[in-house]
């Protein structure tokens, strides 16, 4: 665990992070009312996680979603990456289908985390894609995303089920907490497949599974609509530019829990979302270490094009 940066009461500071200055502000805020948690507090998590976090967040577009003043106030989504900023932050410009070009900012290194989290963001929304090609993706996604009436043990349930039929088509997947009440699964591929042709095998693999487990599962995207107790096998988070909560990202809920990664071991017992949080997730990770390392190496991804062939 690497030394605090700061002292706990400090307001605002500048940290020396190698050959970088870093001014960090209004430390002392308070971003979860209870159990008070601060500003700085959020910034000393990512640094203490920040080697297990960066190799999954490295030249990947950053979604910024801001929280000014914490999780009892407003939040909103940012992709330009605002001016003035340090003159080592790298961007990635990114042609929309409007026309308009974006440059998204990158997270390469402690200073450009600390950097972004300063400007209040709790939670970290990468690309599924690198910068280098951001419309051919490296990690297939499935959100696991509970109507009101399902209870945390279906989402499990989905979600060993979902791993059951990747397994028998040789896809290597695995799991982690959102950090709300569902659950995601990923699964890493080598690019080459476009974004809206992973899009199209997870809608035909949700599909097949929905209709498959009609009790448990769905794909209907009307609230309206869907029965409450079902759990939505939520594809649509494969479209081009959607973004996710990154995995070791604290989130917006009153126990400040963290998108941690699980084993399938973990998900046939009677884990919940509230297990892992911003004060016990870096034990965590000392114990296990990336339980997610797979997602960013580069060995050892499937190869997803074969079932695109023709």
């Amino acid at each position: 665990m690497p030394a605090r940066l700061f002292p706990r009461d400090a307001v605002n500071v500048v940290v020396a992070l190698g050959p970088r200055r870093l001014q960090l502000s209004n430390l002392t805020k308070v971003f979860w009312p209870d159990p008070g948690i601060t500003k700085g507090d959020l910034l000393q998590y990512y640094a203490t996680v920040a080697s297990v976090l960066l190799p999954h967040i490295h030249d990947r577009p950053m979604v910024m979603r801001r929280y000014p003043d914490g999780i009892a106030g407003p939040s909103f989504f940012m992709k330009q990456a605002p001016t003035p900023r340090p003159d080592w932050i790298a961007v990635c410009p990114i042609h929309h289908r409007s026309g308009k070009v974006v440059e998204f900012p990158l997270i390469q290194d402690l200073p450009s985390l600390l950097w972004v989290v300063n400007l209040g963001c709790i939670d970290l929304n990468p690309w599924h894609a690198r910068r280098d090609d951001p419309d051919r993706p490296d990690v297939l996604y499935f959100d696991l995303d509970p109507g009101p009436a399902a209870p945390f043990a279906r989402v499990r349930e989905a979600a060993l089920v979902l791993h059951e039929s990747l397994r028998a088509l040789e896809l290597r997947a695995y799991a982690r907490t959102t950090g709300g009440r569902g659950l995601h699964v990923g699964v890493p591929i080598r690019r080459g497949p476009t974004q809206d042709q992973v899009w199209g095998f997870s809608r035909a693999l949700a599909t097949e599974l929905a209709a498959r487990n009609p009790k448990l599962l769905t794909i209907e995207y009307s609230k309206a609509k869907r029965p409450p107790d079902r759990v939505l096998v939520d594809y649509n988070q494969n479209a081009w530019g959607q973004t996710l909560a990154s995995v070791y990202s604290p989130r917006p809920t009153a126990v400040a829990s963290v998108s941690t990664p699980v084993t399938w071991r973990e998900l046939a017992r009677a884990i919940t979302p509230a297990d892992f949080r911003l004060d016990n997730v870096p034990a965590r990770v000392r114990r296990r270490g990336d339980l997610w390392a797979p997602l960013a190496a580069a060995r050892g991804r499937c190869d997803l094009a074969r079932f695109l062939a023709g």
